[in-house]
């Protein structure tokens, strides 16, 4: 949801919540942009429903970001500019808790930019960041990438890159890492 001030970061399980990611050009918040935004809508840990849409970064996809996530020109040519996508996805997601991977210092600075910029507002969700849990339930773990994660917790990794296959294999983790914070 718009709000003026932005959300708080939790460290904590919570059962409803919507877990988000981005795949984007690059990793600088401050020259890439958003190529593909997905969610999934959780209730009482089981998932409920679904947003996703790729986005037309109005520029080239640089060869490298294409690599990492599949993501071309092509691909992105009909889709929607990232002003209706994240208006779309700010509807999907309400005034729910956001829960993703490393979206503390990446992909939360991608939607408070964007929100600026086309409303001159922020995102006021509050949201709990998988990557940071990991770190601090898992310390054994040598790397705490979502992959590894998923590949720790016995959770399929297929079409990992892709925004909405990332989002469900967070869920996933998210709900392991759980147990974990018990």
């Amino acid at each position: 949801m718009l709000s003026k001030k932005p959300g708080k970061k939790l460290n904590l399980y919570v059962p409803d919540y919507v877990v988000f990611d981005l795949e984007t050009t690059g990793v600088s918040c401050s020259l890439d942009d958003v190529v593909e935004i997905s969610a999934v809508k959780v209730t009482g840990g089981q998932a409920v429903d679904e947003f996703s849409t790729l986005v037309n970064p109005g520029r080239p996809i640089p060869y490298y970001a294409s690599e990492v996530n599949g993501i071309t020109d092509d691909m992105v040519k009909g889709s929607p500019y990232f002003k209706d996508a994240l208006s779309g996805f700010l509807k999907f997601a309400g005034d729910a808790v956001l829960v993703g991977h490393n979206i503390h210092t990446f992909d939360m600075k991608f939607l408070y930019r964007d929100a600026e910029r086309f409303w001159g507002k922020t995102i006021g969700n509050d949201y709990i960041d998988t990557l940071q849990l990991a770190r601090a339930y898992l310390p054994q773990l040598h790397h705490h990438k979502l992959v590894d994660l998923a590949d720790y917790y016995g959770i399929s990794t297929a079409g990992a890159h892709r925004a909405l296959n990332d989002c469900r294999m967070n869920q996933n983790v998210f709900e392991r890492l759980a147990k974990e914070m018990e």
